[in-house]
């Protein structure tokens, strides 16, 4: 009687331990994640954000013309804020004129002085001129003279009348000597005085250019719109504080916001599979129900380094196909370019992929467990397309299946 309790005991025992056997497993069945392959629509896309922007936009430029008084870069020390309406005519920004009055007060200096030559010029030439009308004048008077000596010396001995014929010869070349010289020194006089003027109407004209050019430094709208910062080459906008240069004289834009795009970069992995035409949907951060439509326009031949990039990036231009007011150049877009679509294919997440030996596999569920070769036609960020391998509405594993990782791969065939 004992003998059959124990062996009651003993079955009783090792029941147990199978029952809890079988429940382990089970439990750590349970824990593996499934989900079922299907068939949809594919869609691969490369995402990045960007900035909104005009197409087209007129230029609100500081003068262009300061380069020929020595004027190189030039601050802007104030500007309306961003953002701000003005109609045509209204004041945008004023630039410095610290060194243009510096410029100014050298061209006044230069101009008295100019005057100055000009007026001393004018003297030196009259003094001059009248010194020469005074000498014939007095040569003439001599001459004159001399005639009526040899009119009254009939009388007196030949040697004598032939002295004052000479004397009057003597005088008669002087004259004409002198008049020479004064037809000269008049030409001297009148070249003088006019390169004087010259100089004195070349420093005037400069000096009024310059005081036109200040009006200049007084910027004012072309057109009425909205007025937006110039984005510089650093990325940087141009506000107050910022420099201008005659090679690059734009203060601000007046946008026009009929025809918005997008500008944004993408890294030179991603570059391969964006080509010029392709559809993009772009949202705003701005508005997060807004969301636009658009066909990539510009696609860079070449990458550049930027700010916050480890990574050679490529700029694309994305035309955007809608347009409203309340849109602004500057805001934040998100844009999903759709490098590629398939209709109607395998699909299953990319948390079912797995790989070993350079294979591509996924762990199948059905009367028990099979590790199955698959072939992968096309992938994006969450899904990947099976051409392969696999039907749909297959049950597959998202996580490893301990049980499974030492089988055999079942091979395509």
């Amino acid at each position: 009687m004992k003998k059959n309790r124990n062996l009651w005991i003993g079955a009783g025992a090792l029941a147990l331990i199978l029952l809890f056997w079988a429940f382990s497993g089970e439990e750590e069945i349970s824990r593996d994640i499934t989900t079922k392959s299907f068939v949809a629509d594919f869609q691969d896309a490369v995402t990045s954000s960007g900035e909104l922007l005009a197409k087209n936009s007129e230029d609100i430029s500081g003068p262009r013309n300061v380069r020929r008084y020595g004027l190189y870069n030039i601050k802007i020390s104030d500007i309306v804020p961003e953002g701000t309406y003005v109609e045509k005519g209204d004041y945008v920004a004023q630039l410095d004129k610290t060194e243009l009055s510096g410029k100014l007060n050298e061209l006044f200096n230069e101009l008295e002085k100019a005057r100055s030559q000009y007026t001393q010029t004018q003297l030196d030439t009259s003094l001059e001129l009248r010194q020469q009308r005074s000498t014939i004048e007095s040569l003439e008077f001599d001459i004159r003279q001399k005639k009526v000596e040899i009119e009254q010396s009939a009388f007196e001995p030949p040697a004598t009348v032939q002295r004052l014929k000479l004397d009057l010869e003597k005088l008669n070349q002087n004259l004409e000597q002198n008049k020479e010289n004064y037809k000269i020194k008049k030409m001297q006089s009148e070249a003088k005085m006019v390169e004087a003027g010259a100089n004195l109407a070349q420093t005037q004209n400069q000096y009024d250019k310059l005081q036109d050019l200040e009006q200049e430094f007084r910027i004012i709208a072309p057109k009425p719109g909205m007025v937006t910062y110039i984005r510089e080459w650093g990325g940087q906008k141009r506000k107050t504080g910022s420099t201008i240069s005659p090679w690059d004289p734009g203060v601000a834009t007046l946008p026009d916001l009929s025809v918005m795009e997008s500008k944004t970069y993408i890294n030179e992995v991603d570059i391969r599979k964006v080509k010029a035409g392709q559809k993009v949907n772009i949202g705003l951060d701005a508005f997060p129900d807004v969301k636009l439509s658009g066909t990539v326009s510009q696609v860079a031949n070449v990458g550049e380094d930027r700010e916050n990039s480890e990574s050679k990036v490529f700029e694309i231009v994305i035309a955007v196909n809608e347009s409203d007011s309340t849109y602004r150049p500057g805001m934040t877009t998100s844009n999903e370019i759709v490098t590629s679509t398939l209709d109607s294919v395998v699909q299953i997440p990319l948390e079912a992929i797995f790989s070993e030996d350079e294979i591509t596999f996924v762990y199948v569920k059905d009367v028990g467990i099979e590790k199955r070769e698959v072939s992968i036609a096309a992938r994006n960020d969450e899904f990947a397309v099976i051409d392969r391998g696999l039907k749909a509405d297959v049950e597959v594993f998202l996580t490893e299946p301990a049980s499974a990782v030492d089988q055999e791969i079942q091979r395509l065939n």
